[in-house]
């Protein structure tokens, strides 16, 4: 990476770089304009407030966030987190992710999910990654299956989403599993 150029990594049509305070009116946008597509997935900050405090959340040492942007455009085109990151001998996080409605289907998401692995399992020194996925959200599973997670498990009433404990399916990969990362 240039001193001048602001993404962490690029692929071919997309971009990962690190949240910031000028991401907010184009990020709360995007929620809300995907409010259906996520329902009742996820809810990413749709407001200034709820964007700020996500900002100063992902200030915390044990969380990383990305925005995954097209090339061509600047526009966000998703997110990816990276949480409750344990380094030492675990060297491990959980991941969560969404789309942007004008964004989805177009595998912008696959890419950046490839881009921000290389990162955790290069530059950031992880070896596993999790995701948690509700086992009726089949857009993420698939995401993450073309990515070479493999699902390891089933935990119910696993996160409290959408006003009720859901269950939940945990999907992990190492870096072990990712051709070109070092180990």
């Amino acid at each position: 990476m240039t001193t001048n150029d602001r993404y962490l990594a690029r692929g071919r049509r997309v971009g990962i770089r690190h949240f910031s305070a000028a991401d907010r009116d184009e990020f709360t946008a995007r929620a809300r304009e995907s409010a259906e597509l996520h329902h009742p997935w996820l809810a990413p900050p749709a407001t200034d407030a709820a964007y700020d405090a996500y900002l100063l959340r992902l200030q915390e040492p044990l969380r990383e966030g990305f925005l995954i942007c097209e090339l061509t455009s600047g526009r966000i085109a998703g997110y990816l987190t990276i949480n409750n990151i344990v380094h030492g001998a675990f060297r491990s996080g959980a991941i969560g992710y969404g789309a942007f409605a004008h964004a989805s289907g177009r595998g912008l998401m696959s890419e950046g999910l490839r881009l921000v692995l290389h990162h955790a399992f290069g530059p950031m020194g992880l070896h596993r990654l999790e995701a948690n996925i509700q086992p009726a959200n089949h857009l993420s599973t698939a995401l993450v299956e073309r990515a070479g997670f493999r699902l390891e498990g089933f935990s119910p009433d696993f996160l409290f989403l959408d006003g009720a404990w859901r269950d939940h399916e945990r999907w992990a990969i190492t870096a072990e599993m990712v051709p070109g990362t070092p180990m």
